[in-house]
């Protein structure tokens, strides 16, 4: 029978009645997939979904960011209407004969067609002690709510397994102030991603961030403490890893007891046997996703098993459609490193780049020819990632040593149709650009919901913009998929409207509820206006990790707080409080590049009782954590300096506390200096001052960071009245126009005009809005408020400031806290040494 003669068969056999009755047996992202299909093309049978979690289907790509304050209804995918959903049941055996399946409650379920969806159970080593209180998988929402509940005292923590869910896993911990351990029997971390050099340079990050790694090591037990809960992880080599909170993530299993119950075909190790159309050795029962071998292998990525879902849903519905495997590239961001891996980990030709400083390592796997490309690996760095990967398998497009820091535009290669976009859900780019063209198409959003690319993972959603933009499409300034509008424009909203939250500004103007890309700019936006207190009410949700707390965290998850020193004076009875606060709750103490002093390695429950003895002193909050003003850095001018011909340090401090607290974009740097000797690098600066005999030169738009760039010269020789009034209306004009996370440097850059239409908006008036720049700027230092004082007056505010460990009440004398670095250990190191 012929491919088209089997559709057409199928066809009728299923108007006739036979294949009508659709049961799914699992309710995860498979089953979810196979059930939109049905739906969304034309079933008019019946289907219901049995799913044991007593949840519906959510997003388990995205399940730690359930710990980090989503929630279930966030993780939730959408219920396709017309679908009988029966969460909490559990099908405990199949009647192949009856055409039945059978609930734990003894009911029978009839069947036409049956698709099994049940996933995998996580592989727990049976070891002694491994289903002690405390031990737990990390598969579920509930696996979080436990492990959830078992962090709160704090302790120790183990994850046993570094591959990408273990090191989730280890994420989470970490996150939940667990003193973190990572247990892999492999030599190095993700061993089935990176190879031996890779892996070193991952585990050089993650012991970084304070997590301690133990490769080439198993579990010999799991030893109970005195209440009976795990206390103990021993390896091996008899090594004992103290653990309070064990998770298990050492790979997963098929659930196929079901197919075994019946006598369905299943491997060897596991999995039910399926063929291309992903029908089991029972032609009325499919299988798909984690509980499917399919051509001898058992996939475990989404991708492949979204794939299954559609390919299953099409045989039902008729169609000829076959699962030929699927590509396992993956990238990802573990702890913060970029991971990305295409293709074959070997090759006969490798061409590697390392930079054990900067924490990049990049290898490329070619022929023997050097002509074509077999895969690669990245850490610290994904940027080819995209570009590369549709080449496997193809000529090279250029040097090997160049591709390996291709950017992730493709830096003018042409990338082919067939290339997959979105590896999640098989989403190539000739799918994408058709699709744009076909329906006009002319934002992300549209993109996403005509052919699922992003909707997944979402790390292939900027190439989606990209593909736009090659396409001729003005893609806008959209923010991101649940406001069609810029920052600029929702700016102007917020401020015309009065917005003062928001759950009002998207209820009004957007879509959702929101993402990490909109909060925190609206966040800011809110703050630039002055509505109130950055931690009061809707507004603290909104806030990022920095502002969250209103200190700066570092790497090993501890934080650091620098007062406010403006213009870099200080007199000597403050800087005895900034030694004796250093000295009395053990920071380690830094002269930053702005003239302020770094208190770094507090914890967080000491954060209050840091600021209480610095506000009692006279300091205020230096804004370090924030996007906004940082320092006005200044040399001793005209009162110290031979050469001054202004005071420079009068003028800094000015500038410091008259824009202290001054939410931006970006962050905000500027200095002075006294003379054109330049002392205080002002040209370097968002906003620098130059004094000159005649009064001050003002510079705008530099940057001395990332990507340098010297100021432009906006006006020379002002008197300093005019010098403030043009600080304030540059400053309130970036504001309300810049992008998100756009440095004064890149939008002046992007400015239509440039440098003269800034004059001509901020000095000529060209636009009329002067006046309400000036008067915003105003209201801003009217209304300013030291954020650590207003904590400290709010018993509301200082909830949010608890440890784990410690709090509340005194210190555990058990636990012991070690300074991540001696204050002061000079090292005398060759000028030969430091040369090589």
């Amino acid at each position: 029978m012929s491919a088209t003669e089997e559709r057409s068969a199928t066809r009728r056999h299923v108007r006739e009645g036979c294949g009508r009755r659709v049961v799914v047996v699992g309710y995860g992202p498979a089953a979810h997939r196979l059930v939109e299909a049905l739906t969304g093309n034309g079933f008019d049978g019946t289907v219901t979904v049995l799913g044991e979690e007593p949840r519906p289907a959510y997003d388990r790509v995205a399940l730690t960011s359930y710990l980090a304050g989503r929630t279930a209804e966030d993780l939730a995918y959408p219920a396709p209407a017309g679908v009988t959903a029966r969460v909490g049941t559990r099908v405990t055996a199949i009647d192949r004969e009856g055409r039945t399946v059978v609930t734990a409650s003894g009911e029978a379920v009839p069947y036409d067609v049956l698709v099994l969806a049940t996933g995998s159970a996580p592989f727990v080593p049976a070891v002694p002690g491994s289903d002690l209180p405390g031990c737990f998988a990390y598969r579920t929402i509930d696996d979080l709510d436990a492990i959830r509940e078992a962090a709160r005292g704090g302790g120790p923590g183990v994850v046993v397994g570094g591959g990408l869910l273990g090191l989730e896993a280890a994420d989470a911990l970490r996150g939940l102030g667990l003193d973190t351990h990572v247990v892999e029997m492999s030599d190095r971390l993700l061993p089935r991603q990176v190879d031996e050099g890779g892996g070193a340079v991952l585990r050089n990050h993650i012991e970084a961030l304070g997590l301690t790694v133990h490769t080439g090591a198993g579990v010999r037990a799991v030893e109970a403490g005195p209440d009976g809960r795990a206390a103990r992880l021993v390896k091996p080599d008899g090594e004992a890893v103290e653990a309070r909170v064990v998770v298990f993530s050492a790979g997963v299993r098929p659930r196929d007891e079901l197919a075994r119950g019946c006598g369905l075909a299943v491997g060897e190790r596991g999995g039910v046997v399926v063929d291309s159309g992903m029908r089991t050795s029972d032609p009325h029962i499919y299988a798909v996703g984690e509980c499917a071998l399919a051509a001898g292998m058992v996939y475990g990525l989404a991708g492949p098993c979204l794939a299954q879902a559609e390919v299953a849903a099409d045989r039902i519905l008729g169609g000829a459609a076959t699962f030929e495997g699927a590509d396992l590239s993956t990238r990802l961001k573990l702890l913060g490193v970029e991971v990305a891996q295409f293709g074959a980990t070997s090759g006969a030709l490798d061409v590697t780049y390392m930079d054990p400083v900067a924490g990049v390592y990049k290898k490329l796997f070619v022929s023997d020819d050097a002509r074509t490309l077999l895969g690669g690996i990245c850490v610290g760095d994904a940027a080819p990632y995209d570009t590369l990967r549709p080449f496997v398998g193809r000529d090279l497009p250029g040097a090997p040593s160049d591709l390996l820091f291709a950017g992730a535009g493709g830096d003018g290669i042409d990338l082919p149709d067939d290339a997959l976009v979105c590896s999640c859900n098989n989403v190539t780019r000739g799918r994408v650009r058709a699709a744009i063209a076909e329906h006009g198409l002319t934002d992300v959003r549209g993109v996403k919901e005509c052919t699922r690319a992003g909707t997944t993972c979402g790390s292939c959603v900027p190439a989606l913009g990209r593909m736009l933009a090659e396409s001729g499409v003005d893609t806008g300034r959209a923010l991101c998929e649940h406001f069609a509008y810029g920052r600029a424009e929702l700016f102007d909203i917020v401020r015309v409207r009065g917005i003062m939250t928001f759950s009002r500004l998207i209820a009004e103007h957007g879509t959702g509820r929101g993402c990490d890309v909109c909060k925190p700019v609206v966040a800011s936006i809110l703050a630039s206006l002055g509505n109130g207190h950055i931690l009061d009410g809707e507004q603290a949700a909104l806030q990022d990790t920095n502002d969250h707390f209103l200190a700066n965290i570092q790497k090993n998850g501890t934080y650091s707080v620098v007062p406010r020193i403006p213009g870099g004076e200080i007199t000597p009875e403050r800087l005895i409080v900034i030694g004796e606060v250093a000295r009395d709750f053990g920071l380690y103490t830094k002269i930053t590049g702005g003239q302020r002093i770094d208190l770094l390695g507090a914890r967080v429950e000491q954060l209050p009782a840091i600021w209480k003895r610095l506000v009692d002193a006279g300091f205020e909050s230096g804004h370090a954590y924030g996007k906004a003003l940082r320092t006005v850095k200044s040399c001793v001018g005209s009162t110290w300096c031979r050469y001054g011909v202004q005071d420079s340090v009068a003028l800094a401090i000015a500038l410091e506390l008259r824009y202290r607290g001054l939410r931006a974009p970006h962050k905000l740097k500027s200095a002075v200096s006294g003379c054109a000797r330049e002392c205080a690098e002002a040209r370097s600066k968002d906003f620098g001052v130059i004094a000159t005999e005649r009064g001050w030169n003002l510079y705008v738009g530099g940057n001395g960071g990332f990507t340098p760039r010297h100021a432009d010269l906006l006006a020379a020789d002002l008197p300093t009245e005019e010098l403030v009034r043009l600080i304030d209306r540059f400053l309130m004009f970036y504001i309300r126009t810049a992008d998100r996370l756009q440095r004064t440097s890149a939008w002046l850059e992007s400015l239509d005009g440039g440098l003269g239409r800034l004059r001509e908006v901020i000095v000529e008036d060209s636009l009329g809005i002067c006046a309400d720049l000036d008067a915003q700027m105003e209201r801003h230092v009217a209304g300013y408020a030291d954020e650590w004082r207003a904590t400290l007056e709010d018993p509301e505010r200082l909830r949010r400031f608890v440890g784990f460990v410690n709090a509340p009440g005194t210190p555990d004398p058990s636990i012991e806290f070690e300074t991540e670095r001696d204050q002061i250990k000079p090292v005398l190191i060759p000028l030969e040494a430091v040369s090589r």
